[in-house]
Order: structure tokens, then sequence, then C-alpha cells
């Protein structure tokens, strides 16, 4: 196994579930289908929901077996997703493509979370919102009571409002809110946890 995903996403069960998150359903339903990227995908969930909703999905990871995870199931469910094997830094971002683009539980330390979201913005067209779900610092006392909460424990990979605002500041904000929510994502997201949502557009 090359990485910590590697393993994490091959023992043959979707670790955090098969159904997509929550607020990237809500929020994604309320949107005219187009194309759409999903950084740091995973196993899939979020792709392949909005695939069956109609989007043009482009996705990408670290983990090869979480990308063939996702393109096995993608094909059980009669869908197509363009998931590339790349990091958040070498991606190559194109300008002007994408109607949303969906974070969720997308954790990195902070010199590269800036940098990565503010390449996330010029890669959004006119009009194209990004939808954000992470944990936030606030999380770290609900971790450390219930570990299957999960989520990073080095609190410089968590959200706060102010941090995220600044990184998306060429957006219009939409929502931007940090509260308790109660998890019920595979083996690794369950439980009271405190998390960040976000969502902006660019205008």
């Amino acid at each position: 196994m090359n990485n910590f995903w590697d393993e994490r996403f091959a023992n043959n069960k979707s670790v955090y579930g098969e159904e997509p998150n929550q607020f990237f359903k809500e929020q994604l339903s309320k949107l005219e289908s187009g194309a759409i990227l999903l950084p740091a995908e995973g196993e899939g969930r979020n792709a392949i929901y909005a695939a069956k909703s109609g989007w043009d999905v482009s996705a990408f990871d670290t983990s090869k077996v979480g990308r063939e995870n996702a393109l096995k199931r993608a094909k059980q469910e009669n869908v197509v997703i363009d998931y590339k094997l790349q990091d958040v830094m070498d991606f190559k971002y194109p300008e002007n493509e994408f109607n949303a683009i969906g974070l969720i539980y997308s954790h990195f330390p902070s010199n590269i979370r800036t940098t990565f979201h503010q390449k996330l913005v010029s890669s959004l067209k006119i009009g194209g919102y990004i939808i954000l779900e992470g944990f936030s610092k606030n999380h770290l006392q609900f971790s450390e009571k219930n570990p299957s909460a999960g989520g990073p424990r080095n609190i410089d990979m968590l959200f706060d409002a102010k941090s995220i605002l600044a990184d998306f500041k060429g957006l219009e904000t939409v929502i931007i809110e940090e509260k308790v929510v109660h998890l019920a994502e595979g083996e690794f997201h369950q439980g009271e946890s405190y998390v960040v949502r976000y969502v902006g557009k660019r205008v």
C-alpha cells in the first residue's frame, strides 16, 4: 500500500458508506446540472451520486485503491466518472471549467489548503458554486471522546469559518456555519461532530 488511504480503502467495504454526504446532496439538488469537480474523492460516494443526478463528473485522489473502488461501483451503477490519480498540488486546474466543486472532508495542512482553495476558485465558471463540509477546529473535543467521529487530530488541518471565508474571499458567501451534527457515514464518521459548512458563488 502506498499510503494511509490505500490501507483504509482496502477492506472491501465503503468505509464512509455508499450514500452521499447529506449537506452535499441538499446543496447539489438546488443547482442545475453541469460540470462538477470532486477533489480528494476517495471511494466516490459523492461523485457517483452527482453522476446519477446528471452531472458531468471529474474527480481525483491520491489513493489508487480508492479510485479503483469508485470506478468499480460507478460501473455497477451504470454511470461514468472521470477519476484521476493525482494530489491537490499536482492536479492541473483548468480555468473557468466547473459549474460546481464539492469539498467534502478534504483536509490538508493550512499551507497547502489555502493555495489549493484559491486554485479551485479560478476553476469555477462565473455563476459556479463551491460546496464544502469539513471538521471544525472545535471537533477535537468530540473526536477525543468518540474516536469513531473521525477527522484529523492535527488542529492545523481543521477548519473554522474565518479561515474558510479568507480562502474563498473572491466568492460571494451563500452559507457559512459552524454547527454540531450527527454523522452516520460508514465506519469512520459516526456520532456527534462539529463541522463547518460553506457554499460560495463566483460572481
